[in-house]
């Protein structure tokens, strides 16, 4: 679900409001339909926020009174402005506008997490000017807001950002170097950090820590990385084989909020991670009977028995192939329908200690029909092209060239080289000495046809029913939307730095905005609008902070920074999430003295 602004207009008055919008399919494609129209919130709503937004309520109250106080302009002047003073309207301009709304909201998330007090205290000041645990925070906004490099940090962004008078951190002070050492420092405390995340999500979300989802990603690295040993070529979810690339393991709650992550070399297959991974998480929390959900990716029988000799449970996909072991039990009709196309159906082990979870997709049915018929279709074109060559040949063709040939054919289109049944037979009669026959198997396409749609899953668990197991397995797609907004809305991939440290900062802090991201996101669910975080930072990114100049009848000038006001739609975002955001930022100040006592 995600947010939309709408415009119209009643009895010739404009108005602004927002909806919230679900996308599903339909057999002509993707539609749209309106769930709610977010206006002013009743009594109920108010109650029924949840407790991030309750919290976040008084919270940002206080920050926003804070953020008033301070002495946002550098200047030598301490005379005090009064509250009343004449001005010269001629002379009012505005000298500069500066983004305040998407950073307000990231800096009032990061303090909701805590992460301020986490790093004063581990981080205490030295004789730094500007304190490490200060610059962790612009760093972590800067990947939550605009994504990119730190030179782009040092050069475009904070000086365009009205972060430095809200942290009371000028721009001079951030620079490349210091962004650099900031990874370089903060990497250290990745334990704590990763330790200090689980227990305010606790206080915040109340999540349930004894069911964990796991999956493994990779991102690729630009440049050679020849000084990282981690950096190594394999197989990569992002196409980009030509690369080397580093894996990235991560464990996140029901909920996919993150909780742990291990980086490993990019040839590491996922399933050898699985054992060091339980090892770490036990390590830092205690050895508990959690529940591990993860995907087919990660099963082998070795990792299945390592989890049951420590008292845990799993609940994991299963290769393909095992799909074939329960042939019998797909023609059954006693299916569960869990929703509107999904069925799933129970079937236990021989042994009694595993259960099984036969489940069917309609639409993914739809899906796998549509790849084998296009290439069915792509290997007997492939198969014609190549027996009209050789019937046409002039001269005697080489065999294992042939073969070869017909090894890539089916190699492109995998999903469908089992269909077919090829051979190659020598043919006296044509110059080219070789004939091609090829025909379908009919046994492929009967199972083809019987399982296309199906997948299964296994599990240790007892008396659990199949539609709650499914539900359960689903979640796993929460932690493929990590995956996701990590590499496309905070750009982890691809890494730049060549160092190994390096990379490692710079995944930390990709980790430490994607806590900003899912805070924001479950805020929203529990404020009634949706999933669409990228839509609500684009709207605070619009609120901007001006700096307002009026010159006074002394012959002085008086600056302000102010903040621009919220429109309508603005407004019912700001009202729906319990924030507050402050008209001004600091005091009004003297830009000058007076040249001379006369123009007092």
């Amino acid at each position: 679900m995600f947010l939309k602004r709408c415009a119209r207009k009643k009895n010739g008055k404009p108005h602004t409001y927002w909806q919230l919008v679900e996308s599903y399919r339909t057999p002509r494609g993707p539609r749209h339909r309106v769930v709610a129209y977010l206006g002013e919130m009743d009594a109920s709503e108010r109650c029924g926020w949840g407790r991030l937004a309750l919290h976040l309520d008084g919270k940002a109250a206080v920050q926003a009174q804070q953020l008033m106080l301070f002495d946002t302009i550098d200047t030598h002047d301490n005379d005090p402005v009064p509250q009343y003073v004449e001005v010269d309207l001629k002379g009012v301009r505005i000298e500069r506008t500066q983004d305040f709304g998407d950073v307000f909201l990231a800096l009032t998330l990061w303090r909701i997490l805590g992460f301020d007090e986490l790093f004063s205290k581990n981080l205490p000041a030295g004789r730094e000017e500007v304190s490490w645990s200060l610059m962790a925070c612009v760093l972590t906004i800067a990947r939550f807001v605009e994504p990119d490099s730190e030179l782009h940090v040092e050069d475009t962004w904070y000086h365009r950002t009205a972060l430095g008078q809200m942290l009371a951190v000028a721009a001079g002070k951030v620079n490349a170097a210091r962004l650099y050492r900031t990874l370089d420092t903060i990497l250290p405390l990745k334990p704590d950090i990763e330790t200090h995340l689980k227990q305010r999500v606790g206080e915040l979300f109340s999540p349930d820590f004894d069911l964990l989802l796991y999956d493994v990603t990779s991102t690729y690295f630009e440049g050679q990385a020849k000084a990282n040993p981690q950096a190594k070529r394999g197989y990569s979810r992002d196409h980009r084989g030509d690369c080397k690339q580093v894996c990235i393991g991560l464990v996140a709650t029901q909920n996919g909020f993150p909780l742990a992550y291990e980086v490993f070399s990019g040839n590491r297959a996922d399933v050898t991670t699985v054992e060091e991974m339980v090892e770490i998480m036990e390590s830092k929390y205690g050895r508990a009977r959690r529940l591990w959900v993860m995907d087919r990716g990660m099963v082998s029988e070795d990792n299945l028995q390592f989890l049951r000799n420590r008292g845990g449970f799993y609940l994991v996909g299963t290769p393909r192939g095992m799909l074939k072991r329960f042939e019998a039990y797909l023609l059954d009709s006693d299916w569960s329908e869990v929703q509107e196309g999904i069925e799933v159906k129970l079937v236990n082990s021989p042994t009694g200690q595993e259960t099984f979870v036969l489940c069917r997709s309609a639409d993914r049915r739809e899906k796998e029909k549509a790849i084998h018929k296009r290439f069915s279709e792509r290997i007997e074109v492939g198969l014609s092209k190549l027996d009209k060559e050789l019937r046409r040949a002039r001269k005697k063709r080489d065999r294992a060239v042939l073969e070869r040939r017909i090894g890539r054919l089916l190699g492109k289109n995998s999903r469908a080289a089992g269909s077919f049944k090829i051979e190659v037979v020598e043919d006296k009669t044509c110059p080219a000495g070789l004939q091609l026959r090829w025909w379908r198997i009919e046994a492929w396409r009967q199972w083809s046809s019987l399982s296309e749609g199906c997948y299964l899953l296994r599990t240790n668990l007892n008396e659990q029913s199949p539609e709650k197991l499914w539900q359960t397995y689903m979640q796993l797609t929460d932690v493929e939307a990590v995956f996701r907004t990590g590499k496309s809305d905070l750009k982890i991939r691809p890494i730049w730095h060549q160092l190994e440290h390096r990379v490692q900062g710079h995944i930390l802090f990709s980790f430490l905005a994607y806590a900003l991201w899912k805070t924001l996101q479950i805020w929203m669910e529990r404020s009634g609008l949706g999933r669409g975080v990228r839509t609500v930072i684009e709207e605070f990114a619009r609120l901007k902070a001006n700096d307002v100049v009026l010159k006074t009848s002394a012959g002085r000038e008086i600056k302000l920074c102010c903040i621009t006001q919220p429109d309508a739609a603005q407004r019912a975002l700001l009202e729906r999430m319990g924030l507050t955001i402050p008209e001004r930022l600091g005091r009004p100040l003297w830009v000058r003295k007076p040249k001379n006592l006369t123009e007092m």
